[in-house]
């Protein structure tokens, strides 16, 4: 027996409120902490360490990068990255033997 499966990255049926209010308030929370200087209010790592110090920024940088990815904007088409299309989409055949 044969499954035809299609992924297509098309989530926007599957968001939530709650969902979209919790990945806002961390894009917040994220956005804030990459705009606190160092030595600010909250720090979790300290900058004076070697090589770990930046590890909570990169981190923030992610997280906020995740979150405007699930809202829709796509960070990496700013800097000549394909847009998504037709191409992008997966097609797998699944064989249950």
């Amino acid at each position: 027996m044969e499954k035809h499966k299609s992924v297509d990255g098309n989530v926007e049926g599957n968001k939530s409120v709650g969902t979209s209010i919790v990945v806002g308030a961390l894009g917040v929370l994220s956005t804030l902490y990459l705009l606190n200087p160092t030595g600010g209010f909250v720090e979790f790592i300290p900058d004076n360490f070697p090589i770990v110090g930046n590890l909570d920024e990169a981190a923030a940088a992610a997280l906020l990068i995740s979150c405007l990815g699930y809202f829709g904007v796509d960070i990496a088409s700013w800097f000549g990255r394909k847009e998504k299309g037709k191409s992008d989409i997966i097609d797998v055949d699944v064989d249950e033997s």
